[in-house]
This record gives C-alpha cells, sequence and structure tokens, in this order.
C-alpha cells in the first residue's frame, strides 16, 4: 500500500486500510467502474474493466495494487486477473490475505474442524457463473464431508439448503449464516437447513455472508465470545491508546486532511524565531507542522531557543518522532492542564505559536492571553466529517466512547441519537459540554 501508485480495490473492504497508502496515490474503487456499484451478474462490474484497468495503469508505468476482500486466492476471480495480466507478459506477485471463512469462524467461535464432529472443511460458492452449462458443486459429496463453509450464497440459501436436502443432509442439521464477518455490523443467526432460509429472510440478512454448515455450528452457544464481550464503539483516531480491555470496534468520526493552502502558515514559520514557546495540541499539528517545515525547506534549526509545550504523551510522542522533546507535558492531558502549568511559569509578554486545527476550540488561546501571553495561531490541518459512513445498529453496542466535540457533532449529524440502554462515555471537559449541548444524554 505504501508503495503503489495505483490501488484498485474492492467495494467491500475496509476502506480504513488506503489511510496506509501514500498521499499522491490514486484510488480507484471498483464499485466506481459498476452500474450500481456492486460486483453481482445483473448490475455489476464486468470482470475485464478491471482486468483493462489494471493493464493500462501497468503499462503507464505504474506500481499497481489489486487490493481485495478477503484472500486473493478464494472465490475473488483471481484466476481471471491473473490470466490477463500474464497474456500482456505483466508481472505481479501475490500476497495472501484472511479468507471470509477464517473471519467468520474465529469472530463467531464457530470452530470449523474438530477432532469428534468434522475432521474436514469444504469451501463452496455459493454463486456459480450463470452461463456454466453444469454445476460443478457435487452435492452428495458435500453433504458426506465434515463443515461446508458456502461463500456468496445469502441470495440463493433457500435454493441451497433444499440442494443440500435433496442430496441426503438432514433437515435438522445445524446451519450458521455470519453476515459482515469481522466488521462492525458483524451479526450471527443460526438455525438448521429446515428454517434457515426463513429465518435469514425474516431477518433481513443481506451480502456480504458467509453460510456455514454442520455440526460444529453449535460451538457458537458457547464460544460467541464477540458477543459475550462488552462491546465498545470508539469513535476517535488513536486507538492504540485505549484498546486494552472490552473489545472495541473503531469507527472514526473525524478524518484529518491537509490545508488546500498554506500561505500564512508558512510565513509563521518562515519567522518562527520570533517566539519563545509553541504548543502543540494534537500529534496533528505536529505532523504537519514538520511537513511545512520541510516543503519549504526549513529544518530543526529553525527551532533553537524556543520551547516546546505538548498537550499530552501522544502528542509527545509524536514530537519524539521528529528528535524534540518538549520542555512541558501537564500530567492533566487537556488544555485545562496545560493551563494549569503555564500558571506556574511566567508568560507574561512571552509570544506564543499555536498550530491548530480549523474548528479547534479558542478557548486556550484566551486563557494564554489572560495569562499575559502574545498568542498567534494559524491552521495547520483540517478536521472533516468522514464520508460514507457505514449504517449501524447501535443497540448492538454496550457503550459509546467521544474523544472530541467533533465526534460528537459528527455522531449527532450521522446517527441521530444513542439508543436507550447504551453508556456514553468521553474524554474531556470540552467533550462532556458538547455531549450536553447536542442533547445525547437521555
Amino acid at each position: 500500500l505504501k508503495e503503489a501508485d495505483t490501488v484498485i480495490y474492492d467495494y467491500l473492504i475496509d476502506e480504513g486500510l488506503l489511510k496506509h497508502a501514500k498521499a499522491r496515490a490514486e484510488l480507484i474503487c471498483c464499485g466506481q467502474l459498476a452500474k450500481k456499484g456492486k460486483f453481482s451478474d445483473g448490475s455489476g462490474i464486468k470482470q475485464d474493466k478491471i482486468n483493462k484497468l489494471m493493464i493500462k495503469k501497468a503499462k503507464q508505468g505504474k506500481k499497481v495494487l489489486r487490493l481485495k476482500n478477503g484472500d486473493p486466492s478464494t472465490f475473488s476471480r483471481c484466476s481471471q486477473e491473473l490470466k490477463a495480466l500474464a497474456g500482456e507478459k505483466i508481472k505481479f506477485e501475490i500476497v495472501p490475505g484472511v479468507t471470509a471463512a477464517s473471519a467468520a469462524s474465529c469472530f463467531s467461535g464457530i470452530v470449523l474442524t474438530d477432532r469428534e464432529l468434522s475432521s474436514s472443511c469444504t469451501l463452496v460458492t455459493g454463486h456459480e457463473d450463470p452461463l456454466k452449462r453444469k454445476s460443478l458443486i457435487d452435492w452428495e459429496v458435500l453433504v458426506k464431508s465434515g463443515t461446508a463453509v458456502l461463500y456468496m450464497g445469502v441470495e440463493n440459501l433457500k435454493s441451497i439448503t433444499q440442494k443440500i436436502i435433496k442430496a441426503g443432509g438432514g433437515k435438522d442439521t445445524a446451519v450458521a449464516v455470519v453476515e459482515g464477518a469481522a466488521c462492525l455490523g458483524q451479526r450471527v443467526l443460526t438455525g438448521t437447513l429446515a428454517n434457515i432460509a426463513a429465518k435469514a429472510k425474516r431477518e433481513k440478512i443481506k451480502p456480504p455472508a458467509i453460510i456455514i454448515v454442520g455440526k460444529v455450528v453449535k460451538f457458537e452457544k458457547n464460544f460467541n465470545w464477540l458477543n459475550k464481550s462488552k462491546r465498545i464503539l470508539f469513535t476517535g483516531l488513536s486507538a492504540e491508546r485505549f484498546f486494552t480491555k472490552d473489545i472495541f470496534f473503531h469507527l472514526p468520526l473525524i478524518k484529518i486532511e491537509a490545508m488546500p493552502e498554506y500561505r500564512g502558515f508558512d510565513n509563521y514559520l518562515r519567522n518562527i524565531s520570533k517566539f519563545d514557546w509553541i504548543v502543540f495540541t494534537s500529534r496533528f499539528g505536529v505532523k504537519y507542522f514538520f511537513q511545512r517545515v520541510k516543503a519549504i525547506s526549513l529544518d530543526l534549526r529553525i527551532l533553537s531557543g524556543i520551547k516546546i509545550a505538548a498537550i499530552g504523551n501522544s502528542t509527545k510522542s509524536g514530537l519524539f518522532e521528529y528528535g524534540v522533546l518538549p520542555d512541558l507535558v501537564p500530567r492533566e492531558e487537556s488544555a485545562k492542564g496545560l493551563i494549569e502549568e503555564f500558571k506556574k511559569l511566567d508568560i507574561k509578554n512571552k509570544k506564543i505559536f499555536l498550530p491548530r486545527s480549523d474548528i479547534a476550540d479558542k478557548g486556550l488561546n484566551k486563557k494564554l492571553t489572560t495569562l499575559g501571553a502574545h498568542v498567534s495561531s494559524s491552521y495547520a490541518y483540517r478536521n472533516v466529517m468522514p464520508k460514507d459512513l457505514p449504517d449501524l445498529d447501535l443497540s448492538r453496542f454496550d457503550e459509546i466512547m467521544f474523544t472530541s466535540p467533533s465526534t460528537v457533532r459528527n455522531f449527532k449529524k450521522r446517527y441521530k441519537r444513542v439508543p436507550k440502554g447504551v453508556k456514553i462515555s468521553w474524554i474531556g471537559d470540552v467533550t462532556s459540554k458538547e455531549v450536553k449541548r447536542c442533547r445525547l444524554l437521555g
């Protein structure tokens, strides 16, 4: 991802992966090539469109990444794409992934093989090429095997169960349908060959989903660790700081972007020596500050004699990556904590520069000014609402955690309200005020 010039990705992937692509990479969703944005028989992409696009980009001398959902070699039309590339003598390599059967198994607690119940597992397509004259699936052999896992079969679930029963499968054979395996909205529905199709229709199960057939399905009742755990929806960006207990589902409700232009900010950098302090209130302020330092051909020597403050440990770590150790980091990681520390110092008539977000609260500026400092601030980055936030059944979470006022506002805009019975938590007084202002409590 970091090396690719062009990324051609499936519409089903977690688009959070794309943040690892380099800044100028061309990102093309396969859904953009489809009539209705999806790969299906009646309204989807023609595979040759993807093939031709890969070939075109490769012949332009670009490093092309074809990013697939799941594992590239399992039910992903991989052979068709490789044949097209080989035909044009274009070199390629294949990087393995985690196939959906494994993801559905691990995230539902349904172990696919077991010494007592199943010594084999068969992966089967539930959606064969409609142009085939004869099916390649031997349903009688499938019935006699251990566990059967069917891909892309939700829309054909009734037909599939009927074929298995006709081939000798008992009507009471256990079946599980795992919708959205390993995703935020994963659902697991269990039943039997006799009733699972009706249940799936009633519960409005939609693709993508994996169907698991066999005795091992009984493991879901006791081993579905995901359903038995406390489920927290985390809306901020610094996920790794909080994934220490319970089960966190990461849904960033903010997105950080560069400013469209930096003329004003760059002028501050060229004259940064006139400041006594630089106060960084986020690791993103650090990132874009030093990106601009490099962009206008300056280096760390511009910071000579200037004291540096960081709002917390994440920001401190960001500074350390650039070889800078802050002079001040408050115990309480907040604007209030910064002010308490500055009260202990004499900053009267000191000149302070604040690289900030375009929507940052101006309270810190005002309080530093009240302490006698001369404060200048400039936008280092933009805080925007991510596009295409997914539909979610929020009642399935135990808690929703907000990390900033913007996560609260964006939640309110996209999801309207917090369901009854779902706890809310937040970080910082400013976020707390926004929660109350947006009336998310009660």
